[in-house]
């Protein structure tokens, strides 16, 4: 269920067991993909993910008790309330490309976690922020952490960035190389600009970075990528992308009926 296309009844009358809320970023992603790329796969994914819970192809500890016959019913699961994204992150190692756009980990740390405090205030109180930008990572954790131990309420959440939960393929992730490249094309092809594609690897840096001693001395992208591209999106077709997604959200309908199974304290 997206929360943008229903009424306040309906969610009134849903037997809601949790909400996903994906959270992006605008900013530079080469001269092939789009501003949004990081809010649109993570909506992508989120909304991937929710099918799959919904239909049941998610396992738990429960699931496991049940089969074994040591507990649990056979109760099916209930709806995901998959909220609007938040399409602007902590994002300003892009700064030199034009059309980024960020705001402090301050100002996101508050914005994300209001935004989740909101649904508990109307019983969902089981969250999970649905993250498409690694910028975001680090201020997320500790959105979901200081959301958890809130006394006020009753809500519980974790993070998840779906590229970190597409086994092998996530050692290639880069900025705009083959994964997100090929997420977008198995989910938006229009919006990939194809015949930016041989531009785009030919301007790419190999790794994100210039490490020295376990540390990266590049706090802005500009100073390690001429045109904001980090890896290869030649390969990244659909294909690949659709399997991403599969992976993605199955890993996230798993840890979906964790978080929903799980006693908060």
């Amino acid at each position: 269920m997206r929360l943008s296309e229903v009424t306040w009844t309906d969610v009134r009358d849903a037997d809601v067991d949790i909400a996903f809320l994906p959270v992006g970023s605008t900013e530079q992603h080469g001269p092939h993909a789009p501003l949004g790329t990081d809010t649109l796969n993570a909506v992508a994914v989120a909304e991937a993910g929710a099918d799959a819970y919904e239909n049941g192809d998610a396992s738990s500890a429960s699931d496991t008790a049940d089969a074994s016959g040591d507990g649990g019913g056979d109760a099916s699961p209930g709806e995901v309330a998959v909220a609007p994204p938040i399409p602007v992150g902590v994002a300003e190692e892009h700064r030199a490309f034009d059309g980024t756009m960020w705001v402090s980990p301050e100002t996101f740390r508050a914005y994300v976690r209001e935004s989740a405090e909101s649904l508990v205030a109307h019983g969902i109180d089981r969250v999970v922020f649905v993250n498409g930008h690694g910028g975001n990572v680090e201020a997320l954790a500790e959105v979901a952490r200081r959301f958890s131990r809130d006394d006020a309420h009753e809500g519980y959440g974790v993070g998840f960035t779906w590229f970190d939960a597409t086994g092998d393929h996530a050692s290639d992730m880069g900025h705009a190389g083959p994964l997100e490249t090929a997420l977008l094309r198995a989910t938006n092809p229009d919006l990939v600009r194809e015949e930016r594609i041989d531009e785009a690897s030919a301007g790419a840096a190999d790794r994100w970075g210039e490490w020295i001693s376990g540390v990266n001395l590049a706090h802005d992208s500009d100073e390690f990528t001429d045109n904001g591209v980090v890896g290869d999106p030649r390969a990244g077709d659909a294909g690949r992308g659709e399997v991403l997604l599969d992976r993605a959200s199955d890993a996230l309908a798993e840890l979906t009926a964790a978080v929903v199974d799980r006693d908060a304290g």
